[in-house]
């Protein structure tokens, strides 16, 4: 179940009441997500919905319980202002080929815990990944926790929301870019994979791994080379791993 965001976070992070969301989304204002409180059909709150179905914001419905430990008088919505902002991957990609530069994807399939998070953008912005993308649901909050985890390299790297990312890899293997899937059962290890041509990896969520769906679309799938009884590293750390053996065959390319 999605959680709501923690309610210790600073207070302009959160938008209350149908005319304050309704004006953020005319705005322009990126939002994160929004939450309604179930069984709720205020007209108004329905225009915020199919504002919001326009904009691709996630909306959650949740108990009136949930909104009520957020603020008192919320009037059935809240919405959670990113300090974090969104692109579309079309443009990122077409950003990278006019500067010459092949592509480099970090696609997060359901990573939920900001403090991961956070760490993958540092060391994606390190690494020079294009683009972290994160599926419209199933993920971490990008507040403030996950910006200051990230030691504010969320600010500086792109971040794009897809609403289907099993339509988003058939696109991308469309355009010729390859995906890679991090996965303990991989065929080959990460350094026997070509990381220098167009390059989208998938990392997937601390506790399920890379969904099964998107594990059958993945060009190939990698694992990384482990002494020891663990069954699996950290997240964050084997983005790390991953990312800086891709740096590393790019590197040598063009010495």
């Amino acid at each position: 179940m999605e959680k709501l965001p923690n309610r210790n976070l600073p207070k302009n992070q959160f938008i209350y009441g149908i005319h304050p969301v309704e004006e953020a989304l005319s705005a322009g204002t990126t939002i994160e997500r929004i939450f309604i409180q179930k069984g709720i059909h205020k007209e108004g709150v329905m225009q915020i919905v199919r504002m919001a179905q326009q904009q691709e914001i996630p909306v959650l419905f949740v108990p009136i319980e949930k909104l009520n430990r957020l603020h008192r008088n919320h009037q059935g919505i809240a919405a959670v202002v990113s300090p974090v902002q969104f692109f579309k991957t079309d443009d990122i990609l077409a950003q990278a080929y006019s500067k010459g530069e092949d592509p480099l994807l970090m696609i997060a399939d359901r990573i939920t815990d900001v403090r991961n998070f956070g760490a993958i953008a540092r060391t994606a912005l390190c690494s020079g990944v294009h683009a972290i993308i994160i599926p419209q649901t199933e993920t971490a909050a990008l507040n403030a926790e996950a910006v200051k985890a990230s030691a504010g390299a969320l600010n500086k790297i792109a971040v794009c929301r897809e609403k289907n990312l099993l339509q988003l890899i058939r696109q991308l293997k469309l355009n010729g870019i390859q995906v890679i899937a991090a996965d303990m059962q991989g065929t080959k290890y990460v350094f026997e994979a070509d990381l220098k041509i167009p390059t989208a990896i998938i990392m997937g969520s601390e506790g399920e791994g890379i969904a099964p769906d998107l594990l059958r679309l993945a060009d190939e799938i990698v694992k990384i080379p482990m002494k020891g009884k663990f069954e699996s590293l950290n997240v964050s750390v084997a983005a790390g791993m991953i990312l800086y053996e891709v740096m590393k065959q790019r590197m040598e390319a063009v010495k």
